[in-house]
């Protein structure tokens, strides 16, 4: 039997996930890891890079002898990752500075963007969909300004799931969908727009090639092959960035689908095409899709997987422990606790994420609103539910807002990471939009997508779509309860007037933002 690698580099955990060429998935190996925050560097997200490859190395070791099969099997492997982190390298290939996807350093770099060029990041937006929030060009221009001996042998630029390919094949290359983030890009052209670079005082010769998800670097290289066990005739093909292959592990590749990935963040995706030019407010995020002549409509929610995690092991360690005897995971024991808790658990309202607002984009304090001191109505299952929910309501909320946009009236939601594992879940997500929403058999939709890469690459699939087609199937499927979905309807009104009221609190520097983005 042959074998399909992906390597999903998320946020929270770099994992190695082995597919059979039928997209079944054979075994996972998994590692959670970190990004610090870089001394003195305030708002800072380093990507360790050192660190962070013998993890990915570990993770390969460690699928292949769980899997117990023999490396040569895996015909080819590619990469997928959180989108925005950026890695610099020197003329030779090596790594000189990193960053995870929401580093947030370059405060004054973009306040010195708007300040010198007026309306310059509204041009730019109309072209990439990207705003400079988390765009590569204020991060460049500040290792240009605080590390000008690392700006001045930088020689290329790619993103986290490109430098996991460069690192097995030697290649450094990007694609649409992830290279896209880096608001250097057009959305139209599905390239580089690197005047941009030009127009702002950066270099605009250290961008890579740009190949299509699919396309094949090369193969596995010698140092690689020590370092993880792989063959050298293991082809390592073209990836993309984690929604983008997480909505073509869902079916998501038609225009007008809608997807929403329920991981480490949130997002919710709309297919269109490629030559619409985002909306003139910047309320959403435009990326170039995995899929040639289509761009995807997105709106964000922050932490809501991370959040789950830092509930987890910050309140619940005795459902860890309960969890650990019973042989389930705690999360399973802690959604059937939230199961038997009515809707709008008891009147609390979380306050994490806002809704996207991509031109001026921050977020209140974290908090609970509302709690009760009764333990019968305020205690773990009622808070977990109401994260779950808060998930949700965001979700809506930027959802409504690409509608508007696109002009696209969904219907129906596909919904897959972990977030959709469980039963009750996906329950309030349908019952909050009001829409219906179905699951794949697939739950981990980003590596399947990225398996699916791999595949084209190998030639088992014509391309992408093909893949789709014979792979992603279906699983459960779940219809919104109207008299829920109207319940929720005012308890997102309530939310939204009690969220404004938690963001005037920090204007007033009364409370600490849970992220802003640099410049505001």
């Amino acid at each position: 039997m042959k074998y399909l690698l992906a390597i999903d580099a998320g946020t929270g955990s770099i994992r190695a996930v082995l597919f059979d060429t039928k997209g079944k998935q054979i075994e996972v190996s998994q590692q959670e890891w970190t990004h610090k925050e870089e001394q003195g560097v305030p708002n800072s997200m380093t990507f360790d890079c050192k660190t962070n490859w013998k993890k990915v190395c570990e993770c390969i070791v460690d699928v292949v002898k769980k899997a117990k099969i023999d490396a040569k099997d895996i015909i080819s492997l590619s990469a997928t990752s959180m989108r925005e982190g950026i890695v610099l390298y020197d003329k030779n290939g090596k790594e000189l500075w990193g960053v995870a996807n929401v580093d947030a350093r370059a405060s004054k770099e973009v306040e010195f963007l708007n300040k010198k060029f007026k309306n310059l990041e509204k041009k730019f937006y109309k072209t990439s969909g990207q705003t400079f929030a988390l765009g590569a060009l204020p991060r460049i221009l500040w290792v240009k300004n605080n590390l000008p001996n690392v700006y001045k042998k930088t020689a290329n630029v790619s993103m986290i799931s490109d430098w996991v390919l460069a690192k097995l094949s030697g290649q450094i290359a990007t694609d649409p969908s992830n290279g896209g983030t880096t608001g250097i890009f057009s959305l139209k052209k599905r390239k580089w727009s690197s005047k941009m670079a030009k127009e702002v005082g950066i270099k605009n010769n250290i961008f890579p090639p740009v190949l299509e998800s699919g396309e094949v670097l090369g193969t596995v290289n010698k140092e690689a092959s020590k370092q993880t066990g792989l063959c050298t005739d293991t082809l390592v093909v073209m990836g993309g960035g984690d929604v983008q292959l997480g909505s073509a592990g869902l079916g998501v590749t038609k225009l007008g689908q809608c997807a929403v990935i329920g991981g480490s963040f949130w997002q919710q995706v709309v297919n269109m095409k490629s030559n619409v030019t985002p909306p003139s407010n910047m309320s959403v995020r435009v990326n170039p899709h995995v899929i040639s002549g289509q761009s995807q409509a997105e709106g964000i929610t922050f932490f809501s997987g991370l959040i789950m995690r830092w509930f987890r092991d910050a309140f619940c360690q005795y459902q860890k422990d309960k969890a650990k005897h019973m042989n389930i995971d705690a999360y399973a024991l802690l959604e059937n606790m939230a199961s038997k808790v009515p809707v709008g658990s008891h009147g609390i309202m979380p306050i994490f994420s806002d809704d996207m607002k991509y031109g001026k984009w921050y977020h209140a304090a974290p908090s609970f609103i509302n709690l009760n001191i009764d333990p019968e109505i305020c205690n773990i299952a009622s808070m977990f539910r109401s994260l779950q929910e808060n998930a949700a309501i965001v979700s809506a909320i930027n959802l409504t807002k690409i509608e508007k946009f696109t002009k696209v009236n969904v219907d129906e939601i596909v919904f897959a990471g972990g977030a959709s594992k469980g039963q009750l879940w996906p329950q309030i997500l349908a019952d909050v939009t009001g829409k219906k929403v179905k699951i794949p058999i697939v739950k981990e939709a980003t590596a399947l997508g990225c398996a699916i890469c791999a595949g084209v690459g190998a030639g088992i699939y014509k391309d992408i779509d093909s893949g789709v087609t014979k792979l992603v199937k279906w699983d459960k499927k779940f219809k919104p309860n109207m008299k829920n979905h109207k319940k929720y309807q005012e308890i997102i009104n309530n939310w939204k007037k009690v969220y404004k009221s938690q963001m005037e609190l920090v204007d007033k520097n009364l409370t600490t933002s849970m992220w802003k983005a640099p410049g505001i």
